[in-house]
């Protein structure tokens, strides 16, 4: 079943980005609205796509659960066979978004043109409960991943996620003092907005360097 997709960037772009929301917010949020238009502005093609509870929570005027992890995971991999062509293609999301899609990486990279994922905001256990780590495919991985996140992140922070060991081809990079949006304290002397263009910028460098 095709998806529509929500498609911003230069028709000439290098590659294509398939950028997923969280489990809350869909992909018109502001988060995924800056995100998407930093890295077109950078030259790069993103296509952002809804999962079928958020479709069902826009249609219905109220929030719906979100799918079961089979469904968001197929819903993903359609959209990946809309956008293949001729050019690579990256995949990734906010949060929930992110990790379906390293979840799927070393299929796709394997069978299509999916050269290697980024993570905005991983969420490396569930709120409050920081025993339930899930890292256990990131160990798996065959293809590059980027994960970019806030170094006050509840659900995986400086304090934690050194203490996971993981291993290359898994990169990560912190976001001075963000939380699990990227957002610092006034205190920290940084502002929102500059915390997403660094998010912006290290996923630019990341995808530019595997292209290069």
């Amino acid at each position: 079943m095709a998806q529509p997709l929500l498609s911003s960037g230069p028709s000439e772009s290098p590659a294509a980005l398939v950028f997923s929301h969280g489990a809350g917010a869909s992909e018109q949020s502001p988060f995924m609205e800056a995100i998407a238009a930093g890295l077109s502005s950078r030259g790069w093609l993103v296509h952002r796509f809804v999962f079928p509870y958020m479709r069902r929570s826009q249609e219905r005027g109220r929030r719906c659960p979100p799918d079961p992890a089979p469904v968001l995971l197929q819903c993903f991999r359609e959209v990946v066979e809309e956008v293949v062509s001729d050019r690579p293609v990256f995949i990734g999301g906010k949060s929930m978004g992110g990790r379906i899609a390293s979840m799927l990486l070393n299929e796709l990279s394997a069978s299509t043109a999916v050269r290697a994922g980024l993570c905005f905001g991983y969420p490396f256990h569930p709120l409050g409960q920081p025993a339930r780590v899930r890292t256990e495919h990131l160990d798996q991985l065959r293809a590059p991943l980027l994960i970019l996140q806030g170094e006050r992140d509840p659900m995986g922070s400086t304090d934690e996620v050194p203490g996971y060991d993981l291993k290359s081809p898994l990169q990560l990079q912190w976001i001075p003092d963000g939380d699990h949006s990227f957002k610092p304290r006034k205190r920290s002397g940084r502002t929102e907005a500059m915390n997403l263009d660094l998010a912006v910028d290290f996923a630019h460098q990341f995808m530019g360097d595997l292209l290069a």
